[in-house]
């Protein structure tokens, strides 16, 4: 495959004029962005191209900063240098001993505005009444700390597989009408991020969030609610399969989803803190219910308040089950097209391994990311960066520098604005655009080149300009890249040269190597017409007065406008 058959399109469309967003507050407040897709996007899925052919067999190659990078990439928001370094002075093993590892559970968001007036600044809301008059606050803490947990998320996958279990079970908060409630789905998110996704499914079932999002708090005997159960059989475990009929598909029938929906009557949200959900037995149908040939005519018995537990169980009895679940992470954190030989070689064996550990996610996360066939270098920076993962990755690697906790309002709304960032390139944490998920996950033949249009990539260049240059100030406050810092954390030699210079930032923010001829410009960004050891001069000028003002822009425009250009290459957004 040619990773750069996206790279080498013309990308003149993709340049339209757009306003920049320095307000947060009024980025939220306009319209959901219209779901551009560039006129270069896929018109039907790649054919012909050589694909990987390699397999799960566990990887044996060379160990070092590229391996690093591809694994940390994929597993985090945008690895920095000190954790690529301290990877590649690792083993495979260990590395994905830490990633796997469970963290500690992080504390509640709190409360940072004067109109909730429920508990002091400072304090969680999570557990309080609900009042509609603090709604609007409340919600926006918990997206602001939500998107803290991605900054600050060490090296651990917890994070970004529970944006993978967000982006899968989803709800959006804007519909629920609850902070409280989202809170705890987040919270169950995170607890089984890394551990069992049959458990996960049992308990967002009957969370309270799902019951309302998909409507469940209304489904009765008499009249039980469709909602939950065909997005239960449909997006979040079996699939549809082939259609065999009108309305009906191989994995499941429409009696099916009848049946499901009688299963899942009886169950309600409670609002009173904390927030939990409840069974009445009297609003629950507590007859049989019969499932088609694709459950090889089940039937589950009448079990009240354990009967969607039983329900689960079912239909994860079912193969496709598990081949469902494991094209999801695949298309998360290898690539979107699978093959014949995928589906064989990788696929399969994946999900006879996740239902020989009881759906326990973690074994099939280490056996797929230390597969040959993960660091298969047809694999290798092939995706395109979420809006979530350019905005923080750009953060976290350039190690810019977030007010602290004992700064808690500054500090949220800090947080708050990168949600405006990635909300302007069409990727809103915490609300995806429907019950589907972001379709950049499954939208074929487009899938993550849905990421980049005329409206996204102008909103990209103008977080990475506006980083660079002045940065973002609120409450008298500056989150801004530190080129200057940056510099000075590398190797003296390095930072003193300009060749080796460029070729360290390089190896940091981009997947694949770039050509000569890119080279040659980020030099002519940092040089312009200058020789090579005019930046050793000027950098060595400035260490040795540091306070000076003439030296210190002299270095600062050269470094700013080295890293714009690199920030402006097709490469840079990708994985």
């Amino acid at each position: 495959m040619n990773r750069r058959l996206f790279l080498q399109r013309n990308a003149a469309v993709l340049s339209g004029p757009a306003t920049a967003v320095a307000d947060p507050v009024a980025a939220t407040a306009q319209q959901d962005p219209p779901e551009t897709v560039s006129r270069y996007a896929n018109k039907a899925l790649p054919t012909g191209l050589s694909r990987a052919t390699s397999t799960l067999a566990p990887y044996t190659g060379p160990w070092g900063n590229a391996q690093a990078a591809h694994l940390l990439r994929r597993s985090l928001f945008g690895p920095t240098r000190p954790e690529i370094l301290a990877a590649a002075g690792s083993n495979l093993t260990a590395v994905l001993n830490g990633l796997l590892a469970a963290p500690a559970v992080p504390a509640p968001p709190v409360n940072v505005s004067a109109t909730d007036t429920s508990v002091p600044i400072g304090q969680t809301w999570v557990g309080q009444v609900f009042d509609q008059n603090f709604e609007g606050v409340r919600r926006t803490s918990l997206r602001s700390w939500w998107l803290g947990q991605l900054l600050g998320q060490g090296t651990s996958l917890a994070e970004k597989m529970t944006l993978f279990w967000h982006n899968h079970f989803v709800v959006e908060l804007a519909d629920i009408g609850d902070a409280r409630m989202g809170y705890e789905y987040c919270r169950l998110l995170r607890q089984h991020a890394l551990g069992n996704v049959k458990q996960l499914a049992k308990d967002v079932t009957v969370t309270p969030a799902m019951l309302r999002y998909l409507n469940g708090n209304q489904s009765t005997t008499g009249a039980p609610n469709e909602n939950y159960g065909r997005e239960l059989l449909e997006l979040f475990t079996v699939g549809k399969g082939p259609l065999i009929g009108p309305g009906n598909y191989a994995n499941y029938t429409e009696a099916d989803v009848q049946a499901a929906a009688r299963v899942l009557t009886g169950w309600r949200d409670l609002g009173t803190p904390p927030v939990s959900s409840y069974f009445t037995a009297s609003r629950h149908d507590n007859t049989a219910k019969v499932f088609s040939s694709a459950f090889g005519g089940a039937s589950i018995a009448g079990n009240g308040a354990s009967e969607y537990q039983d329900l689960v169980n079912l239909i994860f009895q079912q193969v496709e089950t598990a081949r469902f679940l494991v094209r999801k992470l695949y298309r998360w954190f290898v690539y979107y097209v699978i093959d014949a030989q995928v589906e064989t070689d990788i696929i399969r064996p994946l999900a006879t391994l996740l239902v020989q550990n009881g759906f326990e996610v973690a074994p099939v996360l280490r056996a797929l990311l230390s597969s040959e066939h993960f660091f298969d270098v047809l694999n290798m920076g092939c995706l395109i960066k979420s809006p979530l993962d350019f905005t923080v990755g750009l953060c976290r690697q350039m190690q810019v520098v977030f007010p602290p906790a004992s700064t808690v309002t500054v500090q949220y709304q800090m947080w708050e604005y990168l949600n405006s960032l990635a909300f302007v390139q069409q990727q809103t944490l915490g609300d995806p655009p429907n019950v589907a998920g972001w379709a950049a996950y499954y939208q074929t033949p487009q899938f993550h080149e849905l990421w980049i249009n005329a409206v996204t990539l102008p909103r990209r260049n103008q977080a990475t300009d506006l980083f660079i240059s002045t940065g973002y100030t609120r409450s008298g406050v500056k989150i801004v890249i530190d080129v200057l810092a940056l510099a000075q954390s590398l190797p003296a030699i390095t930072a003193s040269d300009c060749n080796l210079l460029i070729d360290e930032f390089v190896r940091l923010m981009v997947p694949i190597p770039l050509t000569t001829n890119q080279l040659a410009f980020l030099k002519t960004a940092l040089l312009p017409g200058l020789p090579d050891f005019e930046w050793t001069v000027e950098w060595q000028q400035y260490l040795a007065a540091p306070t000076n003002t003439a030296k210190k822009a002299a270095v600062t425009t050269k470094l700013q406008a080295m890293l714009r250009a690199l920030m402006g290459l097709a490469e840079y957004h990708l994985s």
